[in-house]
């Protein structure tokens, strides 16, 4: 199963934001979306998503239009991931992933034990199981990203798009968003994410897209993509990447100007 963005344009009414996205995320499969803020990255994936509709060209999955796909059937096949939150409702962690399990459930009906099991094991796939009684709005924040990615998780899809998993996160909270997102990949679910940090992109992708002002400018391997000259052309800043002794991946460091 793969998902394809063919010749994708996007925006609002009377404002468009980006045209030309053209890619394809295979199962078991990471891409890293960069570019700076405001290029259209969040935008690109509610199109995707299907929670705005595109101004051109078409999302499919094994050559299905989406557009013609039932909502239910399109969260039953792709999640979302948003940026780690608090909510104002102190629902526990098994309420807030079992909410998860709304795609597989009728207008009027009731969650039931195969949900809750299924909410079970999704916490339990991210090895954070023992917060299934914590207050959601007490945990730390590394904990409520693994906690959305759970209530994703639950719904069961074949693709998760997350919207940089690891914005606000401590760098111990960050490795393990992605150490999870590899561990993802692992069971054959495909990923995208945005981040706007190229090392993460090193670590964790298989594919890499460059965005800016509303076009993929790139698209390949991090280290045929993530270059130097690319880095500084799309965020206007000089950066080094390098190797270091046994590290099998480049890092990218920048170029500070210092001061006079």
């Amino acid at each position: 199963m793969s998902l394809e963005i063919e010749d994708l344009a996007f925006g609002y009414p009377g404002k468009p934001v980006g045209r030309d996205a053209s890619f394809r995320l295979a199962e078991g499969e990471v891409i890293c979306l960069l570019g700076p803020n405001g290029c259209g990255k969040t935008t690109l994936f509610k199109t995707i998503l299907g929670l705005i509709p595109p101004q051109g060209g078409r999302v499919t999955i094994d050559r299905e239009d989406l557009a013609r796909w039932s909502r239910e059937r399109r969260a039953r096949t792709l999640a979302y991931v948003p940026q780690a939150h608090i909510s104002f409702f102190p629902f526990r962690v098994l309420d807030t992933v079992l909410m998860g399990r709304t795609a597989h459930l009728g207008l009027f009906a009731m969650p039931g034990e195969r949900d809750r099991q299924a909410a079970r094991d999704a916490l339990r796939g991210l090895h954070v199981e023992d917060l299934a009684s914590a207050d959601y709005t007490r945990i730390s924040g590394g904990q409520r990203q693994l906690v959305l990615i759970a209530r994703a998780l639950a719904q069961e899809p074949r693709f998760l798009v997350m919207d940089e998993p690891t914005a606000s996160l401590d760098f111990g909270n960050q490795v393990m968003v992605l150490e999870q997102v590899q561990g993802l990949a692992a069971r054959g679910i495909g990923v995208i994410m945005s981040t706007h940090a190229p090392d993460q992109a090193f670590a964790c992708a298989d594919r890499v897209l460059l965005m800016q002002d509303g076009r993929i400018v790139a698209e390949g391997a991090p280290e045929a993509v993530l270059t130097s000259e690319r880095l500084r052309a799309v965020y206007g800043v000089e950066v080094c990447i390098s190797r270091v002794p046994g590290l099998d991946r480049p890092v990218c460091t920048p170029r500070l100007s210092g001061r006079s």
